[in-house]
């Protein structure tokens, strides 16, 4: 199987997105991993983090090469300002961007297969005077694409959002059988082509408490989710429920299922990250490129400190985060 060539950006330069490329770099791998970053960013905190990185820069037209331990692939893209690790910084809100522009257009170039996205500061960037909701509705615009989906993964578990981020009382309206058939015919797709499930099993929860009861606790699952699950079903998209939130996440419906649709943010994300925090991935499907990202924040208060055996300093959703990158890339 040939090498496949995976970007990161590793976002908010403060935060400890640089720290974690740097770890990672410690071990060998059977890819290159390619840093979208300042280089002298990466070496001085490599420096804080009293750990050694070999940078190799990468050249785009040419084939990727799997790296030694100790080595980082890096392309080179300035900061605005200098970094202090642990404080932000608005001067360098546009380096961010630039960062992940780069990666969008290596990978629609089919330079790269993948990118990774580390974690990034939203209010910074908005402070500089960019309207940024995320990396996700970025990526949509830059691709234009009119709807990708949220997903997080983790061992054993897979969860798909409906809506995202937004306010509780907005949710219901948000859900119509155009957006959720849209939604899920994209989780279906996805999983087939980039995880290589053959006939995905999705598990679609109900809005409302015991999916609304017949009635009786909302009407959102009648008049709106079943329709459009047998209306999908008739396209051979094979969905179960729509289930009680409260007693899908169990074994019994867990079992031989491959994603669960949750219709809301926190419907679905507590479950998933009580189970796998700190080893998961954030995934946006429906994108006509591979994008995975880390489950955490920038964790500013953790950024520069040494590495050592009692670092806080998890790498744990970052090595996820490539992993499911790799498995995708391999399948399309």
């Amino acid at each position: 199987m040939l090498t496949k060539r995976l970007l990161y950006t590793p976002g908010e330069p403060a935060g400890i997105g640089p720290d974690l490329a740097i770890i990672h770099a410690q071990r060998a791998s059977d890819y290159e991993l390619v840093a979208i970053a300042d280089p002298e960013l990466i070496l001085a905190r490599a420096e804080q983090l009293e750990l050694p990185i070999a940078l190799k820069p990468i050249d785009l037209d040419k084939a990727p090469q799997k790296l030694a331990e100790k080595e980082l692939g890096i392309i080179s893209i300035p900061c605005a300002a200098s970094v202090i690790a642990g404080k932000l910084d608005k001067a360098n809100a546009h380096y961010v961007l630039n960062c992940l522009d780069t990666a969008i257009e290596a990978c629609q170039k089919k330079q790269a297969q993948a990118i990774i996205t580390g974690p990034i500061q939203k209010s910074i960037i908005n402070d500089a005077g960019v309207n940024f909701s995320g990396h996700t509705e970025y990526l949509a615009d830059k691709t234009e694409r009119k709807r990708v989906v949220m997903m997080l993964a983790t061992s054993g578990l897979k969860v798909a959002l409906a809506t995202t981020h937004l306010p509780l009382k907005d949710v219901a309206n948000a859900i119509s059988e155009e957006s959720l058939t849209e939604v899920i015919e994209i989780l279906h797709d996805d999983l087939q082509h980039k995880f290589g499930v053959k006939k995905p099993n999705i598990l679609v929860c109900g809005l409302n408490p015991h999916a609304g009861e017949g009635g009786h606790l909302g009407m959102e699952e009648i008049d709106i989710i079943i329709p459009t699950l047998e209306k999908l079903s008739q396209k051979n998209i094979h969905c179960t429920g729509p289930l009680p939130a409260d007693t899908l996440f169990t074994p019994k419906h867990l079992e031989g299922a491959d994603c669960v649709l949750a219709m809301y943010h926190d419907q679905g994300l507590p479950v998933l990250k009580y189970k796998g925090f700190g080893n998961a991935a954030n995934i946006t499907l429906g994108l006509p490129i591979i994008r995975t990202s880390v489950d955490h924040g920038t964790a500013l208060d953790l950024a520069g400190k040494p590495y050592t055996s009692n670092s806080k300093i998890d790498a744990g959703s970052l090595n996820t985060a490539i992993a499911y990158a790799q498995q995708m890339a391999n399948n399309v």
